[in-house]
């Protein structure tokens, strides 16, 4: 036989409204903690009455003055007699004879003077540069200063490198430039060959020497 429990006497019916509650009071006693004030009447300090202390308190001086700066002497200033003598110069006389006049010759200009331009570089001329000893002498330089790079010759690279330059009055040569390139270090190889040459005959239009670019090829072949 089961033992009912009487309703009456069931705590746990109450403790959900009991938890809340205290909830609400513990928090209500944590409020009014921090609205509190308290007046410590004891600790409060005043300055009343302590006027006339001030009046006899003497604060003392702390601005110095700066020392007075030291007596100048007085710079005495000697005048001495210059003994330095200038020699007085004579009047120089000179005559001028106006009725006598120089004969200047004439200058007889058969045709105007050519006005040359250093910095152009022709593309055009006359005669075209080239290397000494012509192209016998040209061919006998590379096959004896142009070496076939070892990358180059590994991966079969074949081909011709064009290299573009200015040959100068002088036959020196600058500025260098790749127009056409097949790789495998031929590029630089060409490129070095060429300007390490010797100086070229340069260019000329009507008889003088201009600068003039130059366009070389050079190929590589393997045997």
């Amino acid at each position: 036989m089961e033992h009912k429990k009487n309703p009456t006497s069931d705590l746990k019916r109450w403790s959900v409204a009991l938890f809340n509650l205290g909830l609400a009071i513990s928090l209500g006693i944590v409020l009014v903690a921090f609205e509190w004030k308290a007046y410590d009447q004891g600790n409060i300090k005043t300055f009343e009455g302590m006027d006339d202390d001030w009046d006899d308190i003497e604060i003392p001086i702390t601005i110095q003055t700066p020392p007075p700066p030291p007596p100048q002497v007085p710079i005495e200033v000697i005048i001495k007699p210059d003994d330095v003598e200038i020699d007085t110069f004579e009047k120089l006389n000179i005559d001028i004879n106006t009725t006598e006049s120089a004969e200047i010759p004439e200058v007889e200009i058969k045709e105007a003077p050519i006005k040359e331009d250093i910095d152009v570089i022709v593309d055009f001329v006359d005669i075209q540069a080239t290397f000494k000893g012509g192209m016998d002498a040209w061919y006998a330089y590379l096959n004896k200063n142009l070496k076939y790079p070892s990358q180059a010759k590994k991966m079969g690279i074949e081909g011709m490198v064009i290299v573009r330059f200015v040959v100068n009055t002088d036959g020196s040569i600058q500025d260098l430039e790749l127009v056409r390139t097949i790789g495998g270090g031929c590029d630089e190889v060409a490129k070095e060959a060429i300007e390490n040459s010797p100086n070229w005959t340069p260019g000329r239009i009507g008889g003088r020497a201009v600068r003039s670019r130059m366009t070389m090829p050079i190929r590589f072949r393997l045997n």
